[in-house]
């Protein structure tokens, strides 16, 4: 409840949606930025909502984004670019965040707020299958470590596929976040018939053996962070 409103949220891996909004109601509404409630609250008409990040995601990266100096970054998985006008709030003035997704449409809810933002000059909008231009971006060994921070929230099948390309791509030192990582929390539960549609299951099967992967690689430093739906964050090592 913000407001008197609310807006849809679900409370992750928290023990209630109380406790979720505890969260919400003393640590991140009071510094979200105005323009990022403006974009969440237009973003919540979309029937699919739920895949946008939560304000306290967005409140995270942006912590991140400071920590590490970051001023280039990519961005796979957009949505309604919450978690893209958060990076490019965040920037410096001359920093820059490409984000590539398939869906403009769902992009273009959240553009108005963007273009009110001020920082607009910062973001490059590609509407893409990411794969082809991660490979696009490799092509050109000026690329190689170049970048300061990735974050990536998109289809699951293709996470290991993505790493294999930012890994080259964000400088030693450099950042990758992968979202969703815990799926609910039923990366623990043996059988998720009963969970998932049929057409959702892929997905959870995916996560778990990329969880597996990125606990292997030991060109990353890794934490799995219990935040939102599950965030993994890598900082890379060579």
């Amino acid at each position: 409840m913000e407001n008197g409103k609310k807006i849809y949220q679900p409370h992750g891996l928290l023990q209630s949606d109380e406790l979720y909004q505890y969260v919400l109601n003393t640590s991140v509404y009071p510094r979200e930025p105005a323009i990022l409630k403006e974009l969440r609250a237009a973003s919540s008409i979309h029937p699919l909502a739920f895949y946008g990040t939560a304000p306290d995601g967005g409140q995270f990266l942006s912590l991140l984004l400071k920590l590490v100096n970051a001023k280039k970054t990519i961005e796979v998985g957009v949505f309604t670019g919450y978690s893209l006008l958060a990076t490019a709030l965040t920037l410096p003035e001359d920093g820059k965040v490409i984000g590539i997704d398939i869906d403009r449409k769902a992009y273009e809810i959240g553009l108005p707020s963007i273009e009110k933002s001020g920082v607009k000059h910062k973001i490059e909008f590609i509407e893409s299958p990411a794969l082809p231009i991660l490979d696009n971006l490799l092509e050109d060994p000026a690329n190689e470590g170049a970048f300061d921070f990735a974050f990536v929230d998109a289809d699951k099948s293709n996470s290991g596929n993505y790493h294999e390309r930012l890994i080259k791509l964000v400088k030693v030192g450099g950042i990758i976040v992968f979202d969703n990582t815990l799926w609910g929390g039923t990366v623990i539960l043996p059988d998720v018939s009963k969970v998932f549609p049929e057409l959702r299951r892929p997905d959870w099967s995916h996560t778990i053996q990329f969880n597996k992967d990125i606990a292997a690689d030991t060109r990353i430093e890794v934490s799995h962070v219990p935040l939102g739906d599950g965030m993994t964050i890598c900082r890379r090592l060579y």
